[in-house]
């Protein structure tokens, strides 16, 4: 090569060049002077040769053929001051939140890639400094971020973990009491959920997410077999519940053209009890049959209305006859003679039955005052009974004279202690007295309704 050409060196990266590499930021590095200050840490020599000075020892850098030794000095002090700059960038570049270490990174190696060969005029010392702080920053910066990445793991396993704990939970509900279209959609809005989380959160490590990721699947195949079982044996419960529902609708409708009023309206309870049993088909079937099984206990229920309104109109002339005998049976109390209210009693009972039925709504009303009549002469037979039947009265006599016996023994008992003076046993004995005087006094009494 020619001594008067510029010995060919690698071309020193340009700060934007630099940028470019690691992605484009808006910080920019300042544009290089026209005459940099960096050509006081070189010289140049009578042959055109230009030297750095680094820690008191000269090194050459190479030469300009056909410059003066200034823009010999000046051309190689601006590509030292590039090289800064792009050092410079990447500290600036260090305290950017939203860059990574890894882009600075990346640029620091190519950074230092040219600095391996550089052929530059300028304080290589700090230059070297500077990039030492970089790659410390960098170091510092990495342990940041793997603290931040750790923390933001941690929550997004939390956040995976309520999902998974919500789906186990929604699957582990009793079949009979889950509300299967509120759980299904919040089961399908965990899922999404779950990809949310995949995409915009922290990403977990391989062990953790594929745990979480087979609870998570597992909650809901069970979920998903559970509602399937469920409903499978619901349509079987509910085509047996149409089969019954439709017999119980054709007896109804049977039995609403019934006029046996009596048993048929106990039939229709029957029918009615079954029908709370039997279970619910779809909403469609069960209103629809429903719906006629009404109509037919009303059509009955109505025509048996209307045939009691005839009937109770008819009785209404019984209703008079009987007030007049609940009159005169009223008269009877209270009882003074039992013969002659017995006899007066059956006169009215015969006279009572031979009037017929009265209208529904006064039957109890009725009833009740003949019987309160009833039971009043009945009561005062039982008593009359009671106090003349030999067997009682000869036992309540025998009571009586086993009490005056024993009084008379007790009295015996505390003379006989009061006249040795033991006041002790003579006090127990006036107690006993006491006692057996009281119980001698009502068998008296009971002896007496016996006239004994």
């Amino acid at each position: 090569m020619p001594e008067d050409q510029p010995i060919p060196r690698p071309p020193v990266p340009s700060p934007a060049a630099l940028a470019g590499r690691v992605a484009p930021r808006p910080v920019v590095a300042p544009a290089a002077p026209a005459h940099s200050e960096s050509a006081r840490f070189g010289r140049v020599d009578d042959e055109g040769h230009v030297f750095v000075t680094v820690d008191g020892e000269e090194r050459e850098v190479g030469s300009y053929p056909g410059a003066t030794p200034d823009e010999a000095l000046q051309y190689f002090a601006r590509k030292y001051d590039e090289l800064a700059a792009s050092a410079d960038l990447l500290e600036t570049r260090l305290a950017n939140p939203e860059v990574s270490a890894k882009e600075v990174a990346d640029g620091l190696k190519t950074l230092e890639e040219h600095l391996a060969e550089a052929h530059v005029v300028g304080d290589l010392a700090a230059l070297q400094a500077t990039v030492e702080r970089v790659r410390e920053a960098i170091t510092a910066k990495r342990a940041e971020e793997t603290e931040r990445r750790q923390a933001a793991r941690a929550v997004a396993a939390a956040e995976r973990e309520a999902i998974v704990a919500e789906a186990e939970q929604i699957a582990g509900q009793p079949a009979g009491s889950t509300q299967w279209k509120q759980s299904g959609e919040r089961m399908r809005a965990l899922l999404d959920d779950w990809k949310r989380h995949q995409r915009g959160s922290a990403k977990l490590d391989k062990p953790t997410e594929t745990a979480l990721w087979q609870r998570f699947s597992h909650a809901r195949n069970t979920f998903d077999k559970g509602r399937r079982a469920w409903f499978a044996e619901l349509e079987t419960t509910r085509a047996d519940a149409l089969g019954t529902k439709k017999k119980l609708v054709a007896e109804a409708e049977t039995l609403a053209k019934s006029t046996d009023w009596g048993p048929t309206a106990r039939a229709f309870k029957q029918l009615m009890d079954r029908w709370r049993t039997a279970g619910r088909a779809s909403r469609s079937d069960d209103d629809a049959l429903w719906e006629r099984f009404r109509s037919a206990q009303d059509a009955f229920f109505t025509a048996k209305d209307a045939a009691a309104a005839v009937e109770d109109e008819e009785f209404r002339g019984n209703l008079a006859v009987k007030e007049q005998l609940l009159v005169e049976a009223e008269a009877i109390l209270p009882i003074t003679d039992l013969e002659a209210a017995k006899a007066a009693l059956r006169s009215v009972q015969d006279r009572w039955d031979a009037a017929g039925k009265v209208p529904r709504a006064d039957i109890e009303r009725v009833e009740k005052r003949i019987r309160r009549v009833e039971t009043a002469v009945r009561e005062a037979e039982d008593s009359r009974w009671k106090q003349s039947n030999p067997e009682v009265a000869a036992r309540a006599r025998s009571m009586v004279e086993q009490l005056e016996a024993s009084v008379a023994s007790v009295e015996a008992e505390v003379a006989t202690a009061e006249k040795a003076g033991d006041e002790k046993k003579a006090a127990a004995a006036r107690d006993r007295l006491a006692t057996q005087q009281q119980w001698l006094e009502q068998a008296r009494a009971g002896l007496d309704e016996f006239g004994g």
